[in-house]
């Protein structure tokens, strides 16, 4: 059975506005939801940035299914306090809170002031700060010394069960990493083989749980105006790591993007008129390997494109997945 997800962008949409748009977003008959968690925008246009722990409680008391966030614990978020936010939100919402945990970006984790470290550094960071979580969720008080630190913590207010950790990954290398500890990978789409190689790499070494793929998209009543949309609201997107890790600012952002390409920005958002075109485009993306897909349309207005998921790009998809 398919499993069609809303992605809630707080890059781009207020945080009362984002709420309204979930609820929408479940209405229209989305299976689920997730969210970004971003202290600035990627561009000056998007204009927002929502504390994604605030709004994702309200959004699991608004809605009914399952919600998960992007965290990077280990900066910005001492493990500690990630361990605690978690066990409440699932204590509050059973079963319905996820969260995949990457190793950060210097635009969200720079305004600690700490130097930011190399990828691998952070790797391990991240690994670190996964086995605090887990000890804490499991009930442990746990001191450690070492990339993180911490001093005989406790979290009281716990879950039955834990929330499922995934691991996120945009490449084959960290996809095969994360395998040892994940409970499963996230991953936003690029070019088909690619993705391919990050789900084998996944699977290959012994990877478990579900692979949830994001899909950008760029949906209007013309291909120029997706397109417009698209350049205006997402043009970042033709950024790659390790550049788009390692930048600071959302002015930086928008001074190494430059001219835009177009065929670059069509390859990093799926551009499309057409709700039944579209539907098809990105279930041939999850046909490759992933169990839930997650659908992000890059405009600040929601409405639109959510009739149209309801009416035909969640129909079709279900048809075919």
């Amino acid at each position: 059975m398919a499993f069609i997800g809303f992605h809630a962008s707080h890059e781009q949409i207020p945080p009362s506005a984002l709420l309204d748009a979930v609820v929408a977003a479940e209405a229209a008959g989305f299976d689920g939801a997730m969210c970004s968690d971003h202290l600035a925008p990627w561009l000056p246009e998007q204009g927002e940035s929502g504390f994604a722990l605030s709004w994702i409680a309200a959004a699991l008391a608004r809605t009914s299914f399952s919600i998960g966030m992007v965290n990077a614990p280990g900066q910005r978020y001492h493990p500690v306090v990630m361990a605690q936010a978690f066990a409440t939100l699932e204590e509050m919402f059973p079963w319905r809170f996820w969260a995949a945990l990457g190793s950060g970006e210097a635009m969200n984790e720079h305004v600690t002031g700490d130097p930011w470290p190399s990828k691998e550094v952070r790797n391990l960071r991240l690994r670190e700060s996964v086995d605090v979580i887990r000890r804490l969720l499991d009930g442990e008080e746990v001191t450690r010394d070492g990339l993180v630190r911490v001093h005989r913590a406790r979290v009281w207010s716990r879950p039955t069960q834990p929330p499922p950790l995934l691991a996120t990954a945009v490449s084959a290398e960290t996809a095969r990493w994360a395998a040892s500890w994940a409970q499963g990978l996230a991953t936003v789409a690029q070019e088909p083989a690619a993705l391919a190689r990050v789900v084998d790499a996944y699977r290959s070494a012994g990877g478990e749980g579900p692979c949830v793929l994001q899909v950008h998209v760029s949906s209007a009543d013309t291909d120029a105006e997706a397109l417009d949309l698209a350049r205006t609201q997402w043009r970042q997107g033709v950024l790659t790591p390790p550049l788009a890790w390692n930048i600071e600012q959302p002015e930086d952002f928008d001074a190494a993007v430059g001219a835009v390409d177009e065929k670059a920005l069509r390859s990093a958002v799926l551009v499309e008129h057409d709700p039944v075109a579209l539907a098809e485009r990105v279930a041939a993306l999850a046909g490759i390997g992933f169990d839930r897909v997650y659908l992000h349309h890059v405009g600040q207005e929601q409405s639109g494109f959510l009739a149209a998921a309801a009416d035909a790009v969640l129909p079709r998809m279900t048809e075919l997945l």
